[in-house]
């Protein structure tokens, strides 16, 4: 078995471990309502409380998504947002933090158009560490997550309420990173996860694989993330993020003065939160 090499995001899911909490995981949307205003919170995020960042790159049919991030994808795209401009956006990002761990979550086909040699080479070479992409099973593995991971990122899989203790080996075969476990049926925002079950999901994963097991999809509230983090290595927000963007645009849906703040605020209160919660079984 090859041995993979130690990237921020084993760094940081052991820190977090070793101050026995989980790790706050949060999404925005690349260019979302545009690149400048995009890139300002991206900077912003560390610093407000985010231990992972998770950049999504928009895309025209993002099956897995909500109406927010759907909707959030759309303004991206509008304003002009592409893959090329999302890695210059880590590019960027990288010049002044070298140590927060950053995850590209999308869908296959703009990285089959970018080309995946030359996508996995620049997102390597701009300060990517991982890849969600929703849309290859591990029965594509040679497509993308292979070749990912020769290349030095980590291939993160997602586990869902469906993946049974037979299912589950293949999904983690190649996984790396971390496991995202989506705690709902359906799509991102769409619901409220219970943690009692959430929990129990994932301790079961976790018999499987010495993974950090992040749990994603419905966490909206610092209450939620600090239920979610009692029983988990990390917790995902995403969709409620985005309203709080969505909720300081103008009429054009242009970013106004309120609009970094807003987003910066309210992982300020999420971290707070998943900080002040003790993980039952802390490594």
């Amino acid at each position: 078995m090859t041995t993979r090499p130690i990237t921020r995001l084993d760094h940081r899911f052991k820190a977090c471990a070793s101050a026995g909490r989980a790790a706050l995981v949060t999404f925005i949307t690349a260019g979302d309502p545009d690149y400048d205003t995009s890139l300002t919170l991206l900077k912003a995020l560390p610093a407000a409380g985010a231990d992972i960042i998770e950049l999504g790159v928009p895309f025209t049919d993002p099956m897995a998504d909500g109406p927010a991030i759907q909707a959030a994808g759309l303004r991206a795209l509008k304003a002009g947002q592409t893959l090329a401009k999302t890695i210059a956006m880590v590019r960027e990002f990288r010049k002044t933090d070298d140590t927060t761990p950053l995850v590209l979550m999308g869908y296959y086909n703009p990285v089959y158009i970018y080309g995946v040699d030359r996508f996995l080479a620049d997102a390597k070479a701009a300060g990517v560490d991982g890849l969600v992409v929703v849309d290859l099973p591990p029965e594509e593995d040679n497509e993308l997550c292979l070749p990912a991971l020769k290349a030095g990122l980590a291939f993160i899989r997602l586990a869902t309420p469906t993946t049974d203790d037979k299912r589950l080996p293949t999904v983690l075969a190649n996984t790396a990173g971390f496991v995202y476990y989506v705690s709902i049926n359906g799509i991102t925002g769409s619901a409220t996860p219970d943690a009692d079950v959430v929990g129990q999901a994932v301790a079961r994963i976790k018999r499987h694989t010495a993974l950090p097991v992040a749990v994603g999809f419905g966490v909206r509230t610092p209450a939620q993330a600090a239920a979610i983090a009692a029983g988990a290595d990390g917790v995902v927000v995403g969709s409620a993020l985005i309203d709080a963007l969505r909720g300081t645009l103008d009429g054009e849906d242009r970013a106004t003065a309120g609009t970094v703040g807003a987003v910066t605020s309210l992982v300020g209160q999420l971290a707070e939160a998943v900080r002040g919660t003790r993980r039952e079984a802390a490594e």
